[in-house]
């Protein structure tokens, strides 16, 4: 018989959107086949302390009793490839075979846990380093899209320490390129945190204020008339799989963190009542941003889609889209022919997969003389 492969899920984080990463943790965990896989659950409190048990997912969704959970990190060293219980005489170690992150947000889903991943030399599940910093700073991201030759929607960005020093400017411009209403946006935040649809002057610099608390770069956008919120889903590294899309019909204004995951009121239509040509154009545009940030193992690609004039905006790249019951990343997959529990398995497959073929590559050189002794 195989081995079963130990994946250890990773999920909390110091963020805010760590309960949406422990619903999605939850559904990971109980998709996960039991019989191909152990599952090692990998918590992060809010405060950033790593912690492991059989429990750890229900004691970081009740909040009680974290300090009585056994304290395991994961060291940097690539020999260990693992996780190593820290604070105790044993000091015992528990090797990972795959690391799947279900981090949303800041130190998760913004190549930081990536990062150490890498260092660790431990596969895992998901975009690398450049891919997932690149595409959690919406201002970045846009920029390279654009270059890439995709329509993004219009927008301004400034530094918070700049709008304070010259707040009427940026007020002013933000009238006169992009007008009413506009929505407020900190660069590195997911699940419509921090996010405002400003009506008015009034409105916009309560919506700065409120950005600034999650990030020190704003990101100020036209809104698009009367927009559809249409979504796809990708999943492989070079070539991957493009699903149908699918649209959100959101309960409030705009699909805001009440709508997504509070009041249960927004539905979604998959796939999308949608031309063809448009469906296809939403696809070609979801690749080729896919590539241009160098994306691996999945991602799911928002679009803005004018009602009235079927224009197409895509909005952001989601490197670690949501895995809860509601979400679109799986659903949308599974319209197109994946399953949930597949889908897993094809995206640790993925993951091995690029682990396999960057292990390939040499990380050291030796030179015709020893000069450095010197």
């Amino acid at each position: 018989m195989k081995r079963k492969l130990k994946i250890g899920v990773l999920f909390g984080g110091r963020s805010a959107e760590h309960e949406v990463s422990l619903v999605s943790a939850t559904s990971v965990i109980n998709a996960l086949d039991k019989k191909k896989y152990d599952v090692v659950p990998i918590g992060i409190t809010l405060d950033g302390r790593w912690i492991s048990s059989s429990d750890t997912l229900e004691v970081l969704k009740s909040r009680k009793k974290i300090n009585q959970q056994p304290q395991k990190i994961l060291l940097p060293d690539p020999n260990l490839q693992g996780i190593v219980e820290i604070f105790s005489k044993i000091n015992s170690k528990e090797n990972i075979d795959v690391v799947l992150p279900v981090l949303h947000g800041t130190f998760g889903e913004d190549g930081t846990v990536q990062g150490l991943l890498e260092l660790a030399n431990i596969p895992y599940v998901g975009a690398g380093v450049l891919a997932s910093s690149v595409a959690m700073d919406k201002i970045v991201a846009r920029r390279l899209y654009k270059a890439a030759g995709i329509p993004v929607i219009p927008d301004i960005w400034f530094l918070w320490k700049e709008f304070q020093v010259n707040k009427k400017y940026f007020l002013s411009q933000v009238a006169s390129e992009l007008g009413f209403p506009c929505f407020v946006k900190p660069a590195n935040m997911g699940s419509s945190v921090g996010i405002t649809k400003a009506h008015n002057s009034s409105e916009l610099e309560g919506a700065v204020v409120l950005a600034a608390n999650y990030d020190r770069k704003i990101l100020v956008e036209k809104a698009v008339p009367n927009a559809r919120e249409i979504e796809v889903s990708l999943l492989g590294n070079d070539n991957p799989i493009v699903s149908v899309p699918g649209e959100i019909i959101s309960s409030n204004e705009f699909y805001d963190y009440d709508a997504k995951y509070v009041d249960g009121k927004s539905t979604s239509e998959i796939p999308a009542n949608i031309p063809k040509r448009i469906a296809d154009k939403i696809k070609e545009y979801a690749l080729r941003g896919y590539k241009a940030i160098d994306c691996s193992g999945m991602a799911r690609a928002d679009f803005l889609v004018g009602r009235d004039s079927n224009k197409i905006y895509l909005n952001e790249l989601n490197t670690i889209p949501g895995f809860t019951s509601i979400s679109m990343y799986p659903k949308l997959l599974e319209a197109s022919g994946i399953p949930y529990p597949k889908l897993l398995d094809m995206l640790i497959k993925v993951a091995i997969e690029r682990f396999e073929e960057k292990s390939k590559l040499k990380t050291a050189y030796r030179p015709k003389k020893d000069w450095y002794k010197n």
